[in-house]
């Protein structure tokens, strides 16, 4: 079996770091390449930046700071926000990203996730999805332009496209559950997680570091990402490993 990944994520504003709740009322968490410094030396497995305002704004993603942040890294990198076509991606791992993230760029245009996949193979291509439950539909719907814009898809039949389109990963965020601290959505991690072949990174709730057991052990989750739990210090990458190792997890 393969080591569970623990990985903090930089949601970037304006060139600095912020955390809001359901997607909302965004407050400052830091500066890029300071916290991406501080979560390597913590141990960290990876790291995922994503440019969250970019697609909303019709720009691209913030090169200059995906350099910093690169330079800062022994581990492995994931960008996203504003790539919109392979030239962006082509941008984004020349300035030092290891893995690109695709949105909303590949609900628009989902050929972009086979392009990219047969240009720089799988293992590069990341697609993100936002999901939040829908009565109406008795199961999970995606949004696209950081949670503004429903779509028609269904998050556990658009996790099967994504991956047979060539996408190497699904970073899965619960819009119910992101910045409440509750726990991740386990019912639509597990969904997703059994439904494809491909590791599924839990996303969106994290509040303690039994949380990350849960993802693991009943969401069928490969790696758990979190954001302000690590940026505002209430638990540590080192402790949630730690605790991780206590209960039989294997971890790097």
């Amino acid at each position: 079996m393969l080591a569970k990944r623990i990985i903090p994520c930089l949601d970037v504003k304006d060139g600095r770091v912020v955390k809001g709740i359901q997607f909302l009322g965004l407050r400052d968490a830091g500066d890029p390449v300071e916290l991406s410094k501080f979560y390597d030396q913590e141990g960290a497995d990876e790291l995922v930046f994503l440019d969250i305002s970019a697609s909303h704004e019709g720009r691209e993603t913030m090169v200059d700071v995906v350099e910093q942040v690169a330079a800062t890294l022994a581990i492995p990198f994931t960008v996203g926000g504003g790539i919109n076509k392979l030239a962006d991606m082509k941008r984004m791992l020349r300035a030092g990203a290891d893995k690109v993230s695709l949105n909303t760029a590949a609900l628009l245009n989902p050929a972009l996730i086979k392009e990219g996949a047969d240009y720089f193979g799988s293992q590069c291509i990341v697609v993100a999805m936002d999901a939040k439950y829908d009565e109406t539909l008795g199961s999970w719907r995606v949004f696209t332009h950081g949670g503004r814009r429903e779509t028609e898809w269904e998050a556990v039949a658009w996790a099967k496209e994504a991956e047979k389109l060539g996408a190497g990963e699904i970073l899965l965020t619960s819009m119910d559950s992101d910045g409440e601290k509750n726990g991740f959505n386990l019912s639509l991690t597990k969904a997703v997680s059994e439904a494809v072949g491909i590791p599924v990174i839990a996303s969106g709730g994290a509040g303690a570091a039994e949380h990350f057991l849960e993802a693991f052990e009943e969401g069928a989750a490969d790696a758990a990402l979190a954001a302000s739990i690590f940026h505002y210090k209430e638990t540590s990458v080192k402790e949630v490993k730690s605790y991780l190792k206590e209960k039989g997890v294997q971890v790097r």
